[in-house]
C-alpha cells in the first residue's frame, strides 16, 4: 500500500471521527451557554410548522417520516445541527479499464438556525477533503463520466468534491398560515434543479459511491452561484433558480468564479410523511469546460419513499433524469432504483440498479472507433452490507462491503475486457447515529437517542 495513500485515506477518517466525536462531547458536556442536552430534544419548527426533519441538500424536501442523522444542540437562540459520514475505503474496479485504490470519501456539514422577525434563518456549509483523500483525479467508478483533471476527461472515475461543497444562507418566512416565501444565496450551493443529493437520500446514505447518471440527476449539488426563491405549502413548493451553469473545476480547494447564466425550476410534493416526489427542467450554459460551446437542457423527476420499521428505517428512491445537448443530438435517459434498510443498530442492507444512455464522446472512446456521438446502453446492479460494531458519543461505526456487476454492450467489450467487469469495496464508515422517534408534538418531531446520551 502506498505511503501517500495511507495518509489520505487516515486523513479522511480522522476528519469524520474528529468531527462526530467533538460534536457528541459537545452535546455530552456542553459550555455554559449552550442548553444541557437531557436526551430529548425538540427541533426548532419551521414556518407553517413544517418539521426541519424535511430538510434534504439545498433547498430539496425529504419524506418527514425518515429525518437524517444529525446532532442537534442549542447555543442561546441558535439552534446547531452537524451531520457528516466519512468512509475509508479499498475499492477495487475490474476488467480493462478498472484500477483500485485505498481512499476516504468524506464530507462535513454545519447549520445554524434562529428566528429572525417573522422568519427563520439558516446558515449552513458542507466541506470535503476528497481532493486530498481520493486525490483531485477522483475514485475508480466503472461506467462514470463527466469533469476533467488536468485537461482531460474523467472516464470510469467518480471526481472529488470540492472543498467548498456549501456555503449558503436561507431565509424561509410565512406570508399566511398556509403560505411562506423562501429565499436562498449561495457562494457555493444547489438550485433548485435535480432531486436531493444521493448523500442525502436516505436511501443512499450508507452507500459510498455516486451513481453513474450522477451528471444527468444531481451533479448541480456543488454549484458555485444560486440564487433561489420558492413559494410552498406544507404539502407543495415551486422553486426557480438562477446559477452558474459551469461544471466546477480541477482546482478543488477554492471558490470557483460566480456566474449566474443558468437557470431551473423545480416542483415537490410532500403529500404525506412517507412520501416526496420532485420534476425540473434547467438550462445549463456551457457545463463541461473542455465543451464550453456544448450546453444542456436537464430534465429530472425522482420518487421518494420512507418508512419506519420496528428498529429501524427503509428508504426506496426512484430517480430519472435526461441531457439534451444543444447541438441537437437528442435526449439521452438515466434512471436509478435504489433502497436502503436499516434492519437495527447493528445491521443496514442497501442496493442500487441503473441505466444509462452515455455517448462515446463522453465515455472517452477512440474516435478511430466510434463517432463521438454514438449512444450505448450501459448499466449496473450493486448491493452492500454494513455490521455496525460501535456506538458511542452519539456516533455509529460500522465496516461494510458493496460489489457491482456493470454491464456494457457487446461492441464495448474489446474496451472493457468483458460485457460484466465487476467492481467492489470493503471499507470502514462513521457518522452519527439514528435516534428512534418519540412522540410528536404539534408538529414537531422529538427524538431520544438510543445510546442514551
Amino acid at each position: 500500500m502506498d505511503r501517500r495513500a495511507v495518509w489520505r485515506t487516515g486523513l479522511g477518517a480522522l476528519l469524520g471521527c474528529g468531527m462526530l466525536v467533538g460534536t457528541a462531547r459537545a452535546q455530552q458536556h456542553p459550555p455554559e451557554h449552550m442548553t444541557p442536552d437531557t436526551g430529548m430534544h425538540a427541533m426548532m419548527p419551521g414556518p407553517l410548522g413544517i418539521s426541519m426533519n424535511r430538510m434534504g441538500s439545498g433547498t430539496t424536501w425529504i419524506p418527514d417520516a425518515v429525518p437524517l442523522p444529525m446532532h442537534h444542540t442549542m447555543a442561546g437562540k441558535w439552534e446547531l445541527m452537524t451531520h457528516g459520514t466519512a468512509f475509508a475505503q479499498y475499492n477495487k474496479q475490474g476488467g480493462d479499464r478498472g484500477s483500485d485504490q485505498f481512499g476516504s470519501m468524506n464530507w462535513a456539514m454545519l447549520m445554524a438556525s434562529r428566528k429572525a422577525g417573522d422568519g427563520l434563518f439558516q446558515a449552513r456549509t458542507m466541506l470535503s477533503v476528497e481532493p486530498a483523500t481520493v486525490t483531485t483525479s477522483g475514485y475508480p467508478l466503472l461506467l462514470q463520466t463527466g469533469e476533467s483533471n488536468k485537461g482531460v476527461a474523467l472516464h470510469d472515475r467518480q471526481h472529488p468534491h470540492d472543498f467548498w461543497m456549501e456555503v449558503a444562507a436561507l431565509y424561509d418566512v410565512p406570508v399566511s398560515s398556509r403560505l411562506a416565501l423562501e429565499f436562498y444565496v449561495a457562494p457555493s450551493g444547489e438550485p433548485a434543479l435535480g432531486p436531493v443529493a444521493y448523500m442525502h437520500r436516505p436511501s443512499a446514505l450508507d452507500n459510498p459511491v455516486a451513481p453513474i447518471g450522477h451528471h444527468w440527476q444531481d451533479a448541480t449539488h456543488v454549484t458555485f452561484g444560486v440564487l433561489t426563491t420558492g413559494v410552498y405549502t406544507k404539502y407543495w413548493k415551486l422553486e426557480g433558480s438562477v446559477f452558474n451553469g459551469r461544471e466546477p473545476d480541477d482546482r478543488r480547494w477554492d471558490f470557483d468564479p460566480i456566474r449566474l447564466d443558468s437557470y431551473s425550476g423545480r416542483l415537490t410534493v410532500n403529500p404525506d410523511s412517507n412520501w416526496s416526489m420532485t420534476a425540473g427542467y434547467g438550462f445549463l450554459k456551457s457545463p463541461e469546460a473542455l465543451r464550453p460551446d456544448e450546453s444542456i437542457h436537464r430534465l429530472t423527476a425522482s420518487v421518494l419513499n420512507a418508512r419506519r420499521l420496528t428498529n429501524g428505517q427503509w428508504a426506496t428512491s426512484l430517480v430519472w433524469g435526461a441531457n439534451d445537448i444543444s447541438h441537437g443530438e437528442g435526449w439521452s435517459n438515466t434512471a436509478l432504483l435504489e433502497s436502503e434498510a436499516i434492519l437495527d443498530e447493528h445491521n443496514t442492507v442497501f442496493g442500487r440498479t441503473e441505466y444509462a444512455r452515455k455517448s462515446a464522446e463522453e465515455l472517452v472512446l477512440p474516435a478511430t472507433a466510434f463517432p463521438g456521438p454514438r449512444k450505448f446502453d450501459v448499466g449496473n446492479v450493486s448491493l452492500g452490507y454494513i455490521r455496525d460494531f460501535a456506538r458511542m458519543f452519539g456516533a455509529t461505526a460500522g465496516i461494510g462491503v458493496m460489489g457491482t456487476v456493470n454491464r456494457v454492450p457487446g461492441s464495448l467489450e474489446p474496451f472493457y475486457g468483458t460485457r460484466s467487469p465487476l467492481g467492489g469495496l470493503v471499507f470502514f464508515r462513521i457518522r452519527p447515529a439514528y435516534k428512534a422517534a418519540a412522540p410528536s408534538m404539534g408538529g414537531m418531531h422529538m427524538h431520544m437517542d438510543e445510546s442514551g446520551l
